[in-house]
């Protein structure tokens, strides 16, 4: 292996993520199609796009293209010019992989490079198809490419629990991250059953089996479920990019975000878990937030504070530190900048001037941040 690849090999997942937005217009876009299943139409909807491409006159490679013997996407892989696979020996036995270095070589405008997940045999260039992309991407070359929800690292565990079969392969959630557009090739479950009995997606002689195991109508409504909220985090993700861009109000949103600001009181717990319910009944991604104090350093509370924060991140909460004067501030602008749509505030039963003081700063919050669902939780009393 050369020296370039073997550096290319050895970045680490945030090296890649940095050089992909440092580098946004010079490099190729990447454009991933998302299944819930093998035969919703993934590779087809590929396949179509870059017919589409070509016949606007653009420069379409498939690199590689998996058909599983399906003659339907047999045919419309036949309409474009294959790179030749390569060949390689391992172990005695001949597999036949993409050609990287023959598609950088081609210099096209666009590849077709189906199954994201796929590790390559031993003697490859990279180890994952996903690097090859990569490599294929700083040169800027577009890339399409295919993968199932049950492939996404985070989401293999759920899966596997849910339909009893191991995933062999995985792509780190971050690939995702990195990808210009995410979009779903949809089917309903039934619809993909009636493709299944057809004897459009596997031979006749395993489709009951198929039925009866993955394919099973519970696991395909749980799988779709999946990758209809991964394709949504994604459309989030590229409105934040948006909304930054373009300087747009805090209610450009998609996905629900729940905020729970807290001090270092142990009471502070009960908070943290209604956040935890309430992020957790919504989808929603779910911070516990702290305006960092002189009076938290102080031993006692450092330890209840940093309790409270082991138990936030156990209920999986991003936990951030807040700087500035004003608890109503800075909750707000972080609301702002990160489009809170829930916010939870507790309240003492307090009274004289603390009760002036603590509404007077949800006043303020509510007032900064007007789009945001503001929820007040009614705690003991400190003793």
């Amino acid at each position: 292996m050369n020296n370039r690849a073997g550096e290319e090999r050895r970045k680490r997942p945030e090296e890649w993520l940095a050089s992909a937005e440092a580098d946004q217009k010079r490099r190729g876009r990447f454009k991933i199609f998302l299944g819930y299943a093998p035969g919703v139409g993934k590779t087809f909807s590929m396949l179509s796009e870059g017919i589409r491409r070509a016949g606007r006159g653009e420069d379409v490679v498939i690199g590689i293209v998996e058909t599983h013997g399906r003659s339907g996407t047999s045919e419309v892989a036949a309409k474009l010019e294959h790179v030749p696979r390569r060949q390689l020996d391992y172990k005695g036995t001949l597999f036949s992989e993409m050609d990287v270095d023959a598609i950088l070589a081609r210099q096209p405008e666009v590849a077709l490079i189906d199954e994201l997940a796929h590790t390559n045999v031993e003697g490859s260039r990279f180890q994952k198809r996903y690097e090859d992309i990569f490599a294929l991407l700083e040169s800027k070359i577009d890339v399409l490419t295919t993968v199932n929800i049950q492939h996404i690292e985070s989401l293999t565990p759920r899966v596997q629990a849910l339909t009893g079969i191991t995933v062999r392969e995985a792509v780190p959630d971050w690939v995702l991250d990195r990808a210009d557009e995410i979009v779903i090739s949809d089917l309903t479950p039934e619809a993909l059953a009636t493709r299944m009995r057809r004897g459009d997606i596997y031979p006749m002689e395993r489709v009951e089996r198929a039925l009866s195991n993955f394919f099973r109508r519970g696991n395909l409504i749980a799988l779709r479920e999946m990758a209809l909220q991964r394709v949504t985090r994604a459309v989030d993700r590229t409105l934040d990019d948006y909304v930054k861009q373009k300087h747009l109000g805090s209610h450009w949103t998609v996905a629900e975000k729940v905020a729970v600001c807290i001090s270092a009181s142990p009471s502070a717990r009960d908070l943290i878990a209604r956040g935890a319910r309430l992020s957790k009944g919504m989808d929603a991604e779910f911070f516990v937030l702290h305006l960092d104090t002189d009076r938290d350093r102080e031993a006692d509370a450092a330890r209840n504070l940093e309790d409270n924060f082991q138990f936030a991140r156990n209920l999986g909460a991003r936990v951030v530190q807040l700087q500035g004067s004003s608890v109503a501030a800075a909750t707000a602008e972080f609301a702002l900048t990160n489009r809170i749509t829930q916010a939870i505030f507790g309240r003492s039963a307090l009274t004289g001037m603390k009760k002036y003081l603590y509404f007077n700063a949800i006043l303020q919050f509510a007032t900064a941040a007007p789009h945001v669902d503001l929820h007040i939780i009614t705690q003991e009393a400190p003793q």
